[in-house]
């Protein structure tokens, strides 16, 4: 019996912090061996804002490079570059062609986005790219129609996009994409040591996230520097949302018994939290030093990662383009060679 397939994409934006990790790809690395797992890195969604081509290729190399350290592994998923898939960008067109325009206008990442850049220092352009890139998100997932994919709360309104023009495709046309389904997984949900309350996120700052391959002298500091609270707490709060973040990272480490321990100190009004920060900057220096390590090993040979992306990216296209031979039949487009 074959395997249901996951489909999920990261964008090569620069160094990954700890939120990614927990938040994604280490659901990513368990999922390999239960699906047969999809997974890209869509460069050309990273076009949407302003950018530095030299910075985007190095980026989309070292984004790569960086999941195999985490565990992705090319004998067990198909890892592949989105830019080296054209037949992404055909399907999104297609699809635009049955996306109305009131969908698109409704997504709250594109407000959010373009309000960032519209009162950004660096100027007030707003690509016609980052209003249809759901459309193109639509096309990565339903291109090699998949039947699951795991995202988070902020994205399950374009994967709700994603369902949407799959079901007007097929109703327009001849039933044909299955709706993708939201894959649901326990990931814990971290925050910025600085502001407990917001996201970890590389836009607020240095200070914000932690990065996974970070130095050890500037993780231990963040540490230290985490935002908890001063022992007293307001009426009806149990512990604060800095503290709650600690323990959060450290189960996240896999360090149930220590956190087990901490927390009953803390339960029994012991609110010193040197301890605490302590444990958590040890098992993030255990965790991130294995993946410098990793890291360092794939780096030496990246030619070899090269050509393994590319012979990967070859099989993604084989897969998008045997879609694209049905999608071209049912929208009346010339077909292919293979199609005569």
């Amino acid at each position: 019996m074959m395997k249901q397939t996951v489909l999920s994409c990261i964008q090569p934006s620069g160094e990954l912090h700890i939120g990614n990790y927990f938040g994604a790809i280490a659901n990513w690395v368990k999922l390999q061996d239960q699906y047969r797992c999809i997974y890209g890195v869509v460069d050309l969604h990273a076009m949407t804002v302003p950018y530095d081509p030299a910075e985007l290729r190095q980026f989309t190399n070292q984004m790569v490079i960086d999941l195999l350290a985490c565990g992705l592994d090319f004998d067990k998923s198909i890892l592949f570059i989105q830019s080296l898939v054209p037949e992404h960008t055909e399907l999104c067109w297609i699809l635009s062609c049955v996306c109305p325009y009131g969908e698109l206008s409704r997504q709250t990442q594109f407000k959010d986005k373009s309000t960032e850049l519209s009162s950004s220092t660096a100027g007030k352009f707003v690509s016609a790219g980052l209003f249809t890139y759901p459309v193109l998100q639509a096309a990565d997932i339903l291109i090699y129609r998949a039947d699951y994919v795991p995202v988070g709360k902020d994205q399950e309104q374009h994967l709700e996009l994603s369902r949407d023009l799959a079901r007007r495709f097929n109703s327009q046309f001849g039933r044909f994409f299955p709706e993708p389904q939201v894959l649901s997984t326990e990931t814990p949900k971290i925050s910025s040591p600085a502001d407990p309350e917001k996201k970890m996120s590389k836009s607020l700052g240095s200070k914000h996230y932690i990065g996974l391959f970070e130095d050890e002298d500037s993780l231990r500091a963040k540490i230290r520097a985490a935002v908890t609270d001063s022992g007293t707490l307001p009426p009806g709060m149990e512990m604060s949302p800095g503290v709650t973040n600690l323990f959060e990272i450290l189960r996240a480490c896999g360090k149930d018994d220590e956190a087990a321990s901490l927390m009953k100190d803390y339960e029994a009004g012991n609110r010193q939290y040197s301890r605490l920060k302590e444990a958590v900057a040890d098992s993030l220096v255990q965790l991130t030093g294995h993946f410098k390590a990793r890291r360092a090993e794939i780096a030496a040979d990246s030619e070899s990662v090269k050509q393994r992306v590319s012979d990967a990216s070859a099989q993604a296209r084989e897969l998008a383009r045997e879609t694209l031979i049905h999608v071209r039949k049912l929208v009346g487009l010339p077909g292919s060679d293979r199609d005569t």
